[in-house]
């Protein structure tokens, strides 16, 4: 048997093989003499060798010999039943724990880790397994209370894993091959436990290290990494503030490569974060073209797609085309006047209210709330759209109303424009009269003047 090296694991579906120390500790190189009788448990001889019995050693070997999953984890059970304090006995540990990883068996994958850690702490490929069956645990978890602390698990070993420090037995170069091999998976983990504890900068952190450790072709298959750049996204998309621009970006990066059943999950977020940010989905190829061929956001880009005006910019461009001439002022449509005043200044908001003040007006609104006198209303499409829906207009009725009409009710009102607050918004009639019946459901709304993709 060798001194302890790096050879190659065997991989689980979906993760690339990966070299790993075969032994923890020194082990023995030839097999005791027929007849001798060297103490049982672990003696260190010249090399770094130890010695075994002749029954721990042809144990020790079966183990070894096994090419079989299930059988050599059958035998490392079996030597480790029969020989607990063995001097191999992380060795055989750790061809356990590949053995259980190799069949995908993630319970009695972690578990082996666990054991082995305790005999190894600093043990490359423990961590790794220990890491990946966590992670696979917490993947297929149905509720976020196993999910979580399943991830939780995954991301610390995957810290320690990142943190591992070289045996003094194995070669640099060796070290570096593996430790790079093995970083991707433990970013993964580290970024999906960030996702669940909604720490969207450290996942965007943990992702990018990822795509860095990672040869760019495999950016571009099928596996965990591909998933992870979409994932990559989604943390753009909910930082605070979000990043729009790279959230269409990195989901667009992953509709580019996925195989086709996975294009339509993925799109709808890419589509979404770009007209967030632009506007509209017009220029969209320049974000595919751009995703197509750089692994990372490039500042062109940034150059290139112009972000969409924002809600006071609309507002100043709104009221300059309804001041085209005092009439058209007059007769603005309600919903734009009603964007101007939330979102202009609070010049620009006098200007599109006073026009209707004192004004009688019939409008249509979704009851938010009614008590005696007070009816609030829904009226814009962002309040009726609002989750739950929030009032932006409030009614002063006349008299209270004998039945008055059901919250989410859709009901007509004529009423006197009084006076306005601008932040929330709520525009105040007064004199009110509910002027029909609750209906089935809300109108289609008109349609303002300006590119309703530009409103936010």
């Amino acid at each position: 048997m060798k001194k302890a090296i790096f050879a190659s694991m065997l991989a689980a579906a979906a993760i690339a093989a990966v070299p790993y120390s075969a032994a923890a500790q020194a082990a023995p190189t030839t097999e005791p003499a027929a007849g001798s009788q060297p103490a049982a448990g672990s003696q260190a001889a010249a090399g770094g060798q130890v010695q075994l019995s002749q029954p721990e050693y042809a144990a020790y070997q079966n183990v070894g010999s096994a090419a079989d999953p299930a059988a050599k984890a059958a035998a490392a059970e079996a030597f480790l039943t029969q020989y607990p304090q063995s001097s191999v006995k992380a060795a055989v540990l750790q061809q356990l724990t590949v053995a259980y990883y190799s069949q995908q068996n993630w319970a009695k994958a972690a578990d082996a880790a666990d054991r082995l850690l305790q005999a190894d702490p600093n043990n490359i490929q423990g961590l790794f397994i220990a890491t990946s069956a966590a992670k696979s645990q917490g993947d297929t978890a149905t509720d976020a209370a196993t999910r979580q602390p399943n991830y939780d698990k995954a991301a610390g070993y995957a810290t320690r894993g990142l943190a591992a420090t070289k045996p003094a037995s194995v070669e640099q170069a060796q070290w570096d091959t593996v430790t790079k091999q093995l970083a991707p998976t433990f970013y993964s983990a580290i970024g999906i436990d960030a996702i669940g504890k909604k720490d969207y900068p450290g996942a965007i952190a943990a992702y990018t290290s990822e795509l860095k450790a990672v040869p760019e072709d495999q950016t571009k298959t099928p596996g965990v990494t591909l998933q992870d750049t979409y994932y990559l996204g989604t943390a753009y998309y909910q930082s605070t503030p979000p990043d729009y621009l790279s959230c269409a970006f990195y989901a667009t990066r992953a509709v580019t490569f996925a195989p086709d059943q996975y294009k339509s999950q993925f799109q709808p977020v890419a589509t979404y974060c770009y007209k967030k940010y632009h506007g509209g989905d017009d220029g969209y190829d320049a974000v595919k073209t751009a995703a197509a061929s750089n692994l990372f956001m490039p500042d062109s880009l940034k150059t290139s797609v112009k972000p969409a005006p924002t809600p006071a910019d609309q507002a100043t461009q709104v009221l300059a085309s309804d001041k085209q001439d005092d009439s058209t002022l007059a007769k603005t449509n309600l919903a734009d006047r009603m964007f101007v005043i939330q979102n202009g200044t609070s010049d620009q908001a006098d200007e599109e209210f006073n026009p209707i003040k004192g004004k009688e007006a019939r409008l249509s609104g979704v009851v938010v709330s009614i008590s005696g006198t007070d009816l609030q209303l829904a009226v814009t499409d962002d309040a009726k759209q609002a989750n739950p829906k929030v009032a932006d207009v409030d009614v002063t009725l006349k008299e209270e109303p004998k039945t008055p009409p059901a919250v989410d009710a859709t009901v007509e009102v004529l009423g006197t424009f009084d006076s306005y607050t601008q932040k929330p918004l709520m525009v105040k009639l007064t004199g009110g009269e509910i002027q029909a019946k609750a209906a089935a459901k809300t109108p289609a709304r008109t349609p303002a003047r300006r590119t309703p993709a530009r409103r936010r």
